[in-house]
């Protein structure tokens, strides 16, 4: 026995009761994507297998649908079976029977027998064999390559141009598998996150009898000595020391796009803990077009760690009635 039908129709992307017609409009949709002289090097192996793939699957059910249309014909030799008994002895066709298990003939006077290959044909090995080895490949995929793509936290803010390298097993001409150096060109758009995957199809390793594995690179951040990121937003975490904190303290600082901000308090005390969020200045946002998120200072006061007794006299003779 051959494959299964249903195989066939899967491959071709239709439903079981598609007309001849529509196969025929199938198939010639599919061949055009996926002709193998269309593909470039890295896609041509998975091209080549559906290509073979798609081209048994036509014959397969042209030939299915031709079988069955003249089944109960090639029976008896008399015009029954699809044909419902509308014609009776002496009217249509004249169906003959022949003993070769490979097809059955139907011929009208003047004309010349018509061949109907047999779908699932014991001697037709050599298609089995040829479908047999994509309908295995096609339903399994070489584990993906995966790895790292390193980005500092001024890159997925601004966005940048990444070249990968990376080593991939490809399957030669006869069989072997060889090792092959590859690079790749990734742009990092403003916003990307950690986690997140880009996907170069089909260029992985390759295995014997099976569709080449995806080359999957996720996105790790490197740790920033001034922010951290949290969503979309970003914090920064600045020092105050007590007599600023009591007395004003100001400071200055860039962003990841390397514009200088600076931040001022003159007329409030400092509170350990106390956070300014400065809007619109975090991390752009990639669904939405020009949005962005926000910036957090969070300021933490620094006490000194020991004081003379004369100083704890005047602290104490300043701060009397402050609270």
């Amino acid at each position: 026995m051959g494959n299964p039908p249903e195989l066939y129709y899967k491959i071709l992307n239709i439903p079981k009761d598609t007309s001849p017609q529509e196969i025929r409009t199938a198939y010639k949709n599919l061949v055009k994507k996926w002709h193998p002289d269309k593909h470039p090097p890295s896609s041509k192996p998975e091209a080549e297998a559906r290509f073979k793939a798609i081209s048994e699957a036509y014959e397969a059910l042209l030939d299915q649908q031709e079988n069955r249309a003249v089944f109960g014909l090639c029976n008896d030799g008399r015009a029954g079976g699809a044909f419902g008994g509308g014609l009776g002895a002496g009217v249509g066709p004249r169906m003959e029977r022949t003993r070769s298990d490979d097809f059955c003939t139907r011929s009208a006077p003047g004309t010349p027998a018509r061949e109907f290959k047999k779908v699932y044909s014991s001697g037709n090995s050599g298609g089995r064999r040829a479908f047999a080895e994509f309908s295995s490949s096609i339903m399994r995929k070489a584990p993906p390559l995966e790895r790292k793509l390193e980005c500092t936290l001024e890159e997925l803010c601004r966005g940048c141009k990444k070249e990968v390298k990376f080593t991939r097993d490809v399957v030669t001409k006869n069989g072997s598998i060889v090792k092959k150096e590859v690079t790749q060109a990734v742009v990092v758009k403003p916003g990307w996150r950690k986690g997140k995957q880009v996907v170069f199809e089909g260029m992985g390793d390759e295995r014997p009898g099976c569709l080449p594995a995806d080359a999957i690179f996720t996105v790790s951040e490197k740790k920033h000595p001034t922010f951290k990121r949290v969503g979309n937003d970003l914090v920064l975490k600045a020092e105050v020391p007590l007599a600023g904190a009591l007395t004003g303290w100001s400071f200055s600082f860039r962003l990841l796009s390397g514009k200088k901000v600076s931040l001022a308090f003159q007329d409030e005390v400092v509170c350990p803990g106390l956070e300014k969020v400065i809007r619109g200045e975090g991390m752009p946002i990639p669904e939405q077009k020009g949005a962005r998120g926000d910036l957090k200072v969070k300021l933490e006061v620094v006490f000194p760690k020991e004081l003379t007794d004369e100083q704890r006299a005047g602290l104490a003779e300043i701060l009397k009635g402050s609270c």
